[in-house]
Formats: structure tokens, C-alpha cells, sequence
């Protein structure tokens, strides 16, 4: 068909089509997953309340106002009311889930340092080598997490850092597990083999070459590890082994409320809500990143 002089095509004249990047479709296909989608804006919010909140409401966390201990939610200037001891309970919530959170995330990072590192060895390696950290890992993960965390925690002194290595002790060996898995499918591809006949030492071939190709199910699991790290940390926190008064955290203010449940329950609803909100947000977005990442899981 002739088109008339002085006529382009639209589709031409807009060039050639790009294809969107994978990080830039990975993040539409995650956002179109609502569940996914509403967990990543509830984390957002999370961050920019705890690490914003308190340079914008200018709230002070350790004030104590004896003339309004447990004041409701809704009175006395206190959005979320006070304490036992006339804290603002909005003020201890950002100053708890500002450290929740920073525990949550250093965790995850340092087992998964931790795990696939080990995973990476064992997985390649194999031998006696891989045989003896598998076994090890086996022996780890025959302990129940939070008894552990709790034998440890008799062995160092109450804090962020000692609570941040604790739950990495208890928490990398699930990671070491799925790497020492996929090192060992990824081994023997072709490409593993190619560097091999290169003379490629096999620390490059671990990292540089197989790594890559692993980084799927790592970020599945780290994902998922941050949301586990947030329960345990409360848990230890709740028991009274993680951090310690007058430093807030999510977990300590549970176990200072469950006193006071009836009097007043809003200390134990914010913390257990501000949890419950986060651990299943984290959890939200671990699953859509494993819809878009192992497709064939779905």
C-alpha cells in the first residue's frame, strides 16, 4: 500500500523498539504482584518512619513524663499514647524499629556471607572437604534456632552487635544449604568447564563464573532471612537476652506491655502490630521475588 508524500510511520519514526533491562521488567513484574507490590510500600513506609520520623516529629524516645504515664492513644499530644513511665509510645516505636530493622538487615547480610561462602566450597569442592562443612552444617541445623540463640546469648554480653552475630550464627546454614545445591548442579555446565580447559583457578570459577548463576535463589533467601531475623531478634529481645532497657526495641516493649495487657493493652497492640506488619511485608516480597526468579517454582 502507497502512503502519500510527507506521511512517515509513526512506529519508524520512534526508532527502534528497546526492550526494557531485566532489573526494570524484574520490577514491574514485581510490582504487579499486589501482595508483593503492598509489601514494598509497607517496608518504605517502615524506613521512612523509623529514619525519617524522629528528625520530622522531633520526638524524644527516652523523655519520661510521669504526669502522663499511660495516657490513651488519640490524648495528650501522644499519637499512640505513653508508657509506664510517660514515654511516647509513636517516639519508642521509631527508636525500636529503627534498631529491629538495622539488626533485621545486618543479620541478613552477614549469614549470607557467611552461608555462601561455606555453600560455595562445600558445593565445588566436594571431597572430603565439602563432606566435612555439609556435616557441619547438618550438626548446626540439628539445634533448634531459638535454643541456640539462647545458649549463646549466656556466653556474650546483651547488645545490637552481640544480638546482630548471634542471630547470623543460627541463621547462615540454610543459605550454606541451597548454595552448596546449586554449586553443585552448576559445576559441571559447560561454561564451568570451558574456564576449567582456560586455566581459570577455581576461585575465579566459583565467583566469577558460577556465582552469577546463583544469585537467584541467594536473593530469594536473604529476602527471607530479613524477616526471620526481625521474629528472632524480638524473640530474644521479648526474653529479655537481646537489647536491653532503656534502649527500645520491638521485642523489649512487648515484654515491658505484657503487664499491663488490660490496663493498657495499646503498649502490646503497636509493638506486636508494628511486627506482625513487617515480618509479613518481608515475607510478601520474598514470594514475589521467588514468582519472578524461579518461575518454574510457581
Amino acid at each position: 500500500m502507497m502512503k502519500a508524500p510527507g506521511i512517515s510511520d509513526p512506529a519508524a519514526a520512534a526508532g527502534p523498539y528497546c526492550p526494557p533491562g531485566p532489573l526494570r521488567a524484574g520490577w514491574r513484574r514485581l510490582t504487579r504482584n499486589k501482595l508483593a507490590a503492598a509489601g514494598v510500600v509497607t517496608i518504605a513506609l517502615m524506613v521512612i518512619l523509623c529514619f525519617a520520623g524522629p528528625l520530622v516529629l522531633r520526638l524524644d524516645a527516652s523523655y519520661i513524663d510521669v504526669l502522663n504515664r499511660f495516657a490513651p492513644p488519640l490524648t495528650s499530644g501522644h499519637l499512640l499514647g505513653t508508657d509506664e513511665l510517660g514515654r511516647d509510645v509513636l517516639a519508642r516505636l521509631m527508636a525500636g524499629g529503627r534498631i529491629s530493622l538495622t539488626i533485621g538487615f545486618a543479620a541478613m547480610l552477614i549469614s549470607v556471607v557467611i552461608g555462601t561462602i561455606v555453600g560455595m566450597i562445600a558445593g565445588y569442592r566436594r571431597g572430603f572437604v565439602g563432606a566435612l562443612l555439609m556435616r557441619f552444617v547438618d550438626a548446626m541445623l540439628a539445634f533448634p534456632t531459638i535454643f541456640l540463640i539462647l545458649a549463646l546469648a549466656l556466653l556474650v554480653k546483651p547488645g545490637i552487635v552481640s544480638t546482630t552475630i548471634l542471630i547470623s550464627a543460627t541463621c547462615w546454614m540454610e543459605v550454606a544449604r541451597l548454595v552448596e545445591g546449586q554449586y553443585r548442579s552448576l559445576r559441571n555446565t559447560e561454561y564451568a568447564a570451558a574456564a576449567r580447559t582456560a586455566g581459570a583457578s577455581g576461585l575465579r570459577i566459583m565467583v566469577v563464573e558460577l556465582l552469577p548463576n546463583a544469585m537467584g535463589p541467594i536473593i530469594i533467601v536473604a529476602t527471607l532471612n530479613v524477616a526471620r531475623a526481625i521474629l528472632l531478634e524480638s524473640y530474644v529481645s521479648y526474653l529479655g537476652y537481646g537489647i536491653q532497657p532503656p534502649v527500645a526495641s520491638l521485642g523489649n516493649m512487648l515484654n515491658n506491655a505484657q503487664i499491663y495487657l488490660t490496663s493498657a493493652p495499646w503498649l502490646a497492640i503497636v509493638p506486636g502490630v508494628a511486627i506482625a506488619l513487617t515480618v509479613t511485608s518481608v515475607n510478601f516480597i520474598g514470594e514475589g521475588l521467588r514468582n519472578i526468579l524461579e518461575p518454574r517454582s510457581q
